[in-house]
């Protein structure tokens, strides 16, 4: 039999959800319909113990849709559920240690295109389920087997009146309410018509600030792509200077992610999220601190300067999670924009990173530049290669010996280290290529690095 081309297997990846650990995503009425969800939560809440589970969406379109039938479903098999409707996914978390629930479902597809939608799911601890746990609901997800109760055991379906009281309280407590009021600062939040507002309304007001939310209605009408990168943020650095902004916050439509911009309309970037706010805070508290294998090295030297002990773990929020528990992490975080507090939960969070930004400008009394500059300056390279996976382990094999003699670790994918520079190659959960990304103080470095490894490859 011959061999699907790349172009054929991303056209067969399209008719089918992409599955992870923790969770899924499609296309709505192509790889992703009501009975496929149905399916797939009562794969995951079928092994839960007894108590409610909570269920919330961001502001897709079809989220409101695809919230309908998941909760008939889980109804169906006796399950209580509690519905939050539009909320971010941090709160999600939240709101499932709120109510003591067995478990948490949040209907988004992140920053996929609006055609997308998906399913993220949480433990009874507030957080991503673990690898471990998600593999077991993919099993069970397959086997297609669900136990549907008599019409005497149906589970209610209960609306929450309230979803961010809680929440909105964690977040300010991490940081001095005060002095940021007295600040007088000038706010941009893009949540572009996402989940974020929800919240983000009530956490700027709280602080004090003068702000202006752009796409505010959580209907997925997105107004620019959702992810939240430079090339996409043209005509939101264009309202943030007729404002007069002191910063800009970006974030993803459910709002787990956040992107600064500056005052003077400079893109910031996400990675520089995480790096201000770790900053902040191992200024106030020193411990263990997690980011995972692909975030920026400057955390690194934040954390060296701060005497603290860094590690890193997987990609994944919840391999950095995990890991931050073992080591009782005081921070951690991805560099896509998500730092993790523990204060307030152990799930990526914008509004930790919007509050604590605000926090360290007050502290500080320098603006999102000044800030920026005081962190040492590295340059990202990001290039991608089609890969067979059968040949994943032997051209890691190829690219150590290009590199020969180099320090290097293989718990995701494989990195190798340099004093000035790192480079990881890993394979995508989502496409059949490889990623690889490489940091060093120049880009011409790290350019360098990628061009290799596309050279061995």
């Amino acid at each position: 039999m011959s061999q699907l081309s790349t172009s054929d297997k991303m056209k067969a990846m399209t008719n089918e959800p992409i599955i992870s650990v923790s969770g899924l995503r499609g296309i709505v009425g192509e790889s992703l319909d009501p009975l496929l969800a149905i399916r797939f939560v009562n794969a995951f809440v079928s092994q839960l113990e007894p108590g409610p589970i909570i269920v919330t969406r961001d502001g897709r379109a079809t989220g409101s849709m695809l919230a309908s039938a998941i909760c008939s479903g889980l109804s169906a098999v006796g399950r209580e559920v509690r519905y939050g409707d539009v909320a971010a996914t941090p709160t999600t978390g939240v709101l499932v240690r709120q109510h003591e629930a067995a478990g948490g479902i949040q209907i988004s597809a992140s920053h996929n295109p609006p055609p997308y939608n998906g399913i993220k799911l949480f433990g009874s601890h507030g957080r991503v389920i673990t690898a471990d746990e998600g593999e077991a609901v993919i099993a069970r997800y397959r086997a297609d087997q669900t136990d549907w109760v008599a019409h005497d055991q149906i589970g209610s379906i209960q609306d929450l009146d309230e979803t961010t009281d809680v929440h909105l309280d964690l977040v300010l407590k991490t940081v001095d309410v005060p002095r940021i009021q007295s600040a007088n600062f000038k706010v941009v939040l893009d949540s572009n018509h996402g989940a974020g507002s929800v919240l983000g309304e009530r956490l700027l007001t709280a602080l004090g600030v003068d702000f202006k939310i752009m796409g505010d209605q959580p209907d997925g009408a997105f107004a620019h792509p959702p992810e939240p990168t430079a090339e996409n943020l043209s005509t939101v650095v264009e309202q943030a200077k007729k404002f007069g902004a002191d910063v800009v916050f970006c974030q993803d439509p459910d709002a787990d992610r956040l992107a600064l911009i500056d005052a003077d309309g400079n893109y910031v970037g996400e990675e520089y999220t995480l790096a201000i706010t770790l900053q902040h805070r191992l200024k106030n508290a020193l411990g263990p601190v997690v980011i995972n294998c692909a975030t920026s090295q400057m955390n690194e030297d934040i954390a060296r300067a701060a005497n603290c002990h860094l590690e890193r773990s997987k990609v994944g929020e919840a391999n950095v999670t995990e890991k931050m528990l073992q080591l009782n992490a005081v921070y951690g975080g991805e560099g896509n924009g998500g730092p993790i507090d523990p204060r307030v939960g152990l799930v990526r969070d914008s509004f930790v990173g919007m509050a604590q930004t605000l926090d360290a400008m007050a502290a500080t009394g320098k603006s999102i530049a000044e800030l920026v500059n005081d962190i040492p300056k590295y340059s990202i390279c990001k290039m991608k290669a089609e890969v067979d996976p059968q040949r994943l382990l032997k051209l890691f094999d190829e690219i150590r010996d290009e590199f020969h003699g180099t320090q290097y670790s293989l718990d995701d994918g494989l990195r190798l280290i340099w004093d000035d520079a790192w480079l990881l190659v890993r394979a995508s959960n989502t496409e059949p290529i490889i990623r690889i990304i490489a940091e060093s103080t120049t880009m011409e470095r790290a350019e360098t690095l990628c061009e290799k490894v596309v050279s061995v490859v």
